[in-house]
């Protein structure tokens, strides 16, 4: 991957504020969340509402071009915070490290998000095997991937240089799916045109952030 992206390097500190029953504030029970860039701006909008108490952190979205390094970084992550929070918590999928970043959470006790890749805790497990199964020549976009097609699909594999190789890398490929997190337009347009320069159909599910809503909310910290 090339080029920097400010997006991807968010670090967010909300501090929490925990009460307990009776008028005395309880000390506060700190989380951590330690995700993906890839996630930065669908996390941050989270911590507008309601889960604004919780802190997250974000590993560069562009290890996933080197997955063997995420087990590593995210180690190191856990041990610069592991004296300052409650609570640690992995907003990541597998994401290619072939079980090295569940061995590594085992280890530390830490639990991430169920799932083996944003696509499948953004439209769900079943849907997501569902969509797979219908047609497993699929190409999936998010957001992230919407917003930065050109730099991590078309230059990242090079197809800005050598066309040509398009066939090579799509050939097998039937259609691209786009999981919508927000409701825009823009976005909509953008990915139909990634879809129409890779020549595949195009269909869109809207998924929203449930899954990271859900997943979050079970270890927010209470407020009595």
């Amino acid at each position: 991957m090339r080029g920097s992206d400010s997006a991807l390097k968010v670090e967010t500190k909300v501090s929490a504020v925990v009460r307990s029953e009776g008028t005395k504030p309880a000390t506060p029970r700190r989380v951590l969340v330690i995700a993906c860039g890839a996630l930065a701006r669908e996390i941050v909008s989270l911590q507008r509402g309601p889960l604004s108490h919780i802190d997250v952190t974000c590993l560069p979205a562009e290890l996933h071009n080197r997955p063997q390094r995420i087990p590593g970084e995210m180690r190191r992550k856990i041990a610069e915070n592991r004296e300052k929070y409650d609570e640690i918590l992995c907003l990541y999928g597998d994401c290619g490290t072939g079980g090295e970043l569940d061995r590594v959470l085992a280890e530390e006790g830490i639990e991430r998000i169920p799932g083996a890749h944003c696509y499948e805790f953004y439209a769900g497990s079943a849907d997501f095997a569902a969509l797979a199964e219908e047609e497993p020549g699929t190409f999936f976009l998010t957001d992230f991937l919407v917003r930065h097609f050109d730099r991590l699909v078309i230059e990242g594999l090079g197809l800005d240089r050598f066309p040509q190789l398009r066939d090579d890398y799509f050939g097998h490929y039937r259609r691209v799916v786009y999981l919508a997190q927000f409701d825009d337009e823009e976005l909509t347009d953008k990915a139909k045109a990634a879809a129409d320069r890779l020549g595949l159909a195009f269909e869109r599910r809207f998924t929203g952030l449930g899954g990271l809503k859900q997943f979050l909310e079970r270890h927010a910290p209470a407020e009595a």
